[in-house]
């Protein structure tokens, strides 16, 4: 995880925590139907690079859905909370499907 996301603003400066931005991608993740992010603290990973972000994230997801379907509505879901919450510009979402629940 990066030291955060700065914003510069004619007022000031606003600064998203790592923290915050992992909440962020967690939230938006487990938004979609049958997805939760496993062991969040490690299941999670989010790196900036010149104002690029780069998401890593390894699911839980429930038996019988579509397994590409919901990680794509997941990699949808995370660029564009990031996107609309702390205009970060989403290189990649990388989803990792690590286990399956109610099976």
């Amino acid at each position: 995880m990066s030291d955060g996301h700065v914003l510069q603003e004619d007022g000031g400066s606003i600064t998203v925590t790592p923290s915050a931005l992992a909440q962020i991608v967690q939230q938006a993740a487990e938004s979609v139907e049958g997805a939760r992010v496993r062991r969040p603290r490690r299941g999670l990973d989010l790196q900036l690079e010149d104002g690029q972000a780069r998401v890593e994230l390894e699911l839980a997801v429930r038996y019988g859905v579509v397994l590409p379907d919901l990680a794509r509505d997941v990699q949808a879901q995370v660029a564009d909370a990031l996107a609309t919450m702390v205009d970060l510009d989403v290189e990649a979402v990388d989803v990792s499907i690590e286990e399956l629940e109610g099976a």
